[in-house]
């Protein structure tokens, strides 16, 4: 049953030099041809799986908010026409930069049905956001935010970033502390990957780039869950805080190992059982579905052992963990029958603890959480 989905816009007024998701400079780009194609891919994509009982919808990139005012009203009466039919209750979650969204723009998302909103600030200092590719500035972060609230979006998510190239941990707290005078119900903060054909990458096989020492980013995530906790939000994921009972209902669905349909060029699937990847460049992504309707260029059927240890990896990064009644009735077996001496040793070395029937990240787990989801790799 697909209830989700994600919609990819891989455009950028500005790359910054830490992302490798699939993106392109807006400039002297086929934005309006490239919505087309995207109408087709929805259409034939649907036709083929109908979605069921839909429950959140979610635009990333890129940017989503680096369209016009004409594309993205285009986009909205796309989502609405042939994704959402007038459904109510429906999470709708639109990614933007901070310096790149109006009141116009605003309330467009807003007429057209979107009710949360997040905003890529990463840090409140401005050497860092120039050393990290963004053009925004701190006081920009809290104008948006504000206009999302006098739109009547009061769902709003920042997105926060540390083990920064050169942070220290007072600058970190300094971002801290100002998203916390902002009106905002919900923060994701992750540390600083440097993935391969980044800015950053290059620079680091350069020598020109160092990255932060693993013991400041266990300070920094250490500082980060006792902070939020004394400000009254509530870690629900290892990267994801919230209160007032507003989680991302969409990226539950990621943890949760449920499926959903991936539109959009370089956008990545999980339909009736597959796993699929589109094709990112925009002539392939355009001549595939000229050919095939779709654009994939990789399917993979999951296994039953993968689906247990997806659910495993994946589901033990939520906070409540994973429940081992629902995993027997799911797959007929326990953890230890699966994965037999994993969760003797990861309970020894003080990693996961249960909790009624539930397995969990115990403190020290969250702080090593990549060392705990590759004992269940079989």
């Amino acid at each position: 049953m697909v209830s989700s989905v994600y919609i990819h816009i891989p455009f950028c007024q500005q790359i910054c030099y830490y992302c490798d998701f699939n993106k392109f400079m807006m400039d002297r780009q086929p934005v309006d041809q490239y919505l087309d194609y995207l109408e087709k891919e929805i259409v034939e994509s649907i036709k083929r799986t109908p979605i069921t009982n839909l429950k959140t919808v979610f635009v990333g990139g890129g940017t989503p908010t680096a369209l016009d005012l004409e594309q993205t009203q285009k986009l909205i009466d796309m989502i609405n026409r042939h994704i959402i039919k007038g459904q109510a209750g429906v999470e709708m979650t639109f990614e933007s930069n901070p310096n790149e969204i109006s009141k116009e723009k605003l309330q467009i998302l807003k007429d057209g049905g979107v009710n949360r909103i997040s905003f890529g600030a990463q840090t409140f200092d401005e050497g860092l956001l120039k050393k990290i590719g963004r053009t925004h500035s701190p006081n920009e972060i809290e104008e948006a935010i504000q206009t999302a609230k006098e739109v009547g979006i009061d769902n709003i998510n920042l997105d926060l970033m540390y083990a920064l190239p050169g942070q220290t941990m007072e600058q970190f707290v300094d971002s801290l502390d100002k998203a916390m005078e902002l009106p905002i119900q919900h923060i994701s903060a992750y540390s600083l990957i440097i993935e391969p054909k980044t800015v950053f990458y290059i620079e680091m096989n350069r020598g020109k780039l160092k990255p932060a020492p693993e013991e400041d980013e266990a300070a920094m995530y250490d500082f980060l869950m006792k902070y939020l906790n004394e400000k009254g939000f509530h870690q629900y994921e290892i990267s994801n805080f919230e209160k007032n009972g507003l989680e991302s209902k969409h990226n539950l669905v990621y943890w949760n190992n449920d499926e959903y349909f991936g539109f959009g060029a370089g956008a990545h699937g999980y339909v009736n059982g597959v796993r699929y990847s589109n094709a990112g460049p925009l002539k392939k992504y355009f001549q595939l579905i000229d050919e095939k309707g779709v654009p994939f260029i990789h399917e993979h059927t999951v296994t039953k052992q993968e689906k247990m240890e997806e659910e495993m990896f994946l589901g033990l990064r939520k906070m409540k963990g994973v429940s081992e009644v629902e995993f027997s009735t799911k797959y007929g077996a326990t953890f230890n029958e699966i994965f037999p001496n994993v969760i003797e040793k990861l309970s020894k070395d003080g990693l996961v603890e249960y909790k009624d029937d539930y397995l969990r990240l115990t403190h020290k787990g969250k702080l090593l959480g990549n060392e705990v989801f590759q004992e269940f790799l079989l």
